[in-house]
């Protein structure tokens, strides 16, 4: 069941909205006067120029603006990305040759066993002949 506002608070809806509305009315007539919009316009266009100025400051002395630092950042990432693929792929590789490596101490087992079937045989061959 909704709550019902008290006195107070039902009083103080009209002059909420009434403020709202001042409020935006004010914003929209500062966005329309030509006054406000070519401060601001003035006040962006200055910001730039300094920001320009610095940059150029900076690349006389020879430091990194914060756009060269930003640039490296995103490199040294992507170059930290390159090296973890690698490294998985160096891991998939190790497992592989370590998978490789059983099968040829396997394959070596094989062999000796073979090989003592063989000298078995032969020895039963050479008592048979005699």
């Amino acid at each position: 069941m909704p709550e019902i506002p008290s006195e107070p608070e039902r009083g103080r809806a009209p002059l909420r909205r009434q403020g709202e509305e001042a409020i935006g009315k004010l914003a929209q007539d500062l966005l329309q006067s030509p006054v406000v919009t070519g401060a601001l316009t003035t006040v962006f266009e200055t910001r730039e120029r300094a920001t320009r100025a610095q940059e150029v400051a900076m690349s006389a002395l020879n430091l990194p603006s914060a756009a060269d630092i930003e640039r490296l950042t995103r490199r040294v990432r992507s170059v930290a990305q390159r090296i973890e693929g690698v490294e998985d792929g160096i891991d998939r590789l190790s497992e592989r040759l370590e998978g490789a490596g059983a099968v040829e101490k396997r394959l070596t087992a094989i062999e000796e066993t073979l090989a003592r079937i063989e000298t078995q045989l032969s020895k039963g061959a050479d008592g048979e002949s005699s």
